[in-house]
């Protein structure tokens, strides 16, 4: 391991500094290697820039630092674990872009992670048979399309497993962000299919060994979840969880984020509801209109993909809620839900279900910011 990497790993265990002071610590000085080999001069080359609470952090805990960086890179080393400083090649250049990434990440894999095509797929811990299916259908029609993706998920029970055996099963590459070190896998029923993804994807983690998977850290793992990927897509959701946690953080990110409405009295539906009542998440049913959505499709392979749907008849029979729905979007050029939802009078939780079903017919199309437009026939 080269002393740029090692210190790197120093400047991540110093007691107290935490993450945002240790990459603002990394990006002003440039280098963690001059960092530590310049202690000393520090206050006096940046004393206007470094809080004197920060210097105090660095004089009392750099030596031991290091001294923790040595025997993280000999278990590294000795058990094939990649480290990736931030100015590594490898590290995941749209994580770089957030302000709270990690200085540096430990990988055990053969997964590019910076893939063309990076999706992250999250939900419940209590996934229904409709959530798991939804994960191995969605993710059999990416490999599909786009058969250089790579799936990202956490590892945990529910929809975060199901998409990483979805992706094994289809060939492409899963990576699991874990909430603790690489000295063990958690939940230990995963472990199987933790060590396959080794060799079709991989592990990753901010987090050294000796690293217990405590509550706080799988909070904090999201954030990089959310990071790594170009749209976070929640399957399955209660009100509450850390799905809706990575959602809300790819968001703040300028990421893109979608849901799979569910069916409106299920109790894991529920936060995938709420992120599309709130214009948080876009609705998705398949990969081909994620990829629309992206922009990842070419004009030809759009217009294809637009017309393989079942189309409506030139006048199909309408209930009378789709019917106000339609009145409404004829005298429109496009309404965001919320927006139909008072012209109409249509609960929003009916309105969610009500919308897929009328695009799906052909009947109404769905436009980026959760708004829709009538399609003229």
């Amino acid at each position: 391991m080269n002393k740029e990497t090692l210190y790197a790993i120093a400047l991540s265990r110093i007691k107290g500094i935490g993450i945002s002071n240790a990459l603002m610590l990394y990006k002003l000085v440039g280098s963690a290697t001059y960092l530590f080999e310049s202690l000393p001069d520090l206050r006096k080359e940046y004393g206007s820039s470094i809080r004197p609470r920060v210097f105090n952090l660095l004089d009392g805990g750099a030596m031991a630092a290091v001294k923790e960086a040595e025997q993280e890179a000999i278990f590294c080393e000795k058990h094939g674990i990649e480290v990736l400083d931030f100015a590594h090649s490898c590290y995941p250049s749209r994580l770089q872009m957030c302000e709270d990434a990690p200085l540096v990440l430990y990988y055990r894999g053969n997964a590019d992670l910076n893939a063309l095509h990076v999706l992250s797929i999250v939900g419940t811990r209590h996934a229904t048979e409709y959530g798991k299916d939804v994960c191995q259908r969605f993710v059999s029609d990416l490999a599909r399309l786009f058969p250089d993706s790579l799936v990202v998920s956490g590892l945990a029970y529910g929809i975060d497993i199901s998409a990483h055996r979805a992706a094994l099963n289809a060939g492409l590459p899963t990576v699991a962000v874990l909430a603790h070190g690489l000295d063990r896998i958690y939940p230990y029923t995963h472990r199987d299919t933790a060590k396959a993804m080794i060799g079709q994807g991989g592990l990753l983690t901010e987090f050294p060994i000796n690293t217990n998977p405590d509550r706080g850290n799988f909070v904090r793992r999201n954030r990089i979840v959310a990071g790594l990927a170009d749209a976070v897509i929640v399957v399955e959701s209660g009100h509450k969880g850390g799905s809706i946690i990575t959602a809300r953080l790819a968001s703040s990110y300028g990421r893109q984020v979608f849901a799979f409405p569910g069916r409106i009295f299920d109790e894991y539906s529920q936060g995938c509801i709420d992120l599309l009542r709130n214009n948080i998440a876009g609705v998705v049913t398949d990969a081909e209109s994620l990829a629309i959505e992206m922009g990842w499709l070419t004009e030809q392979q759009r217009q294809t993909a637009l017309s393989n749907p079942v189309q409506a008849e030139l006048f199909p029979d309408l209930t009378d809620e789709e019917m106000a729905v339609v009145n409404v979007l004829k005298n429109q050029e496009n309404l965001s839900m919320n927006e139909i939802s008072q012209q109409t009078e249509i609960p929003l939780g009916i309105l969610v279900t009500l919308l897929l079903q009328m695009e799906m017919k052909g009947l109404v199309k769905a436009l980026p910011g959760n708004r829709y437009r009538f399609i003229q026939r």
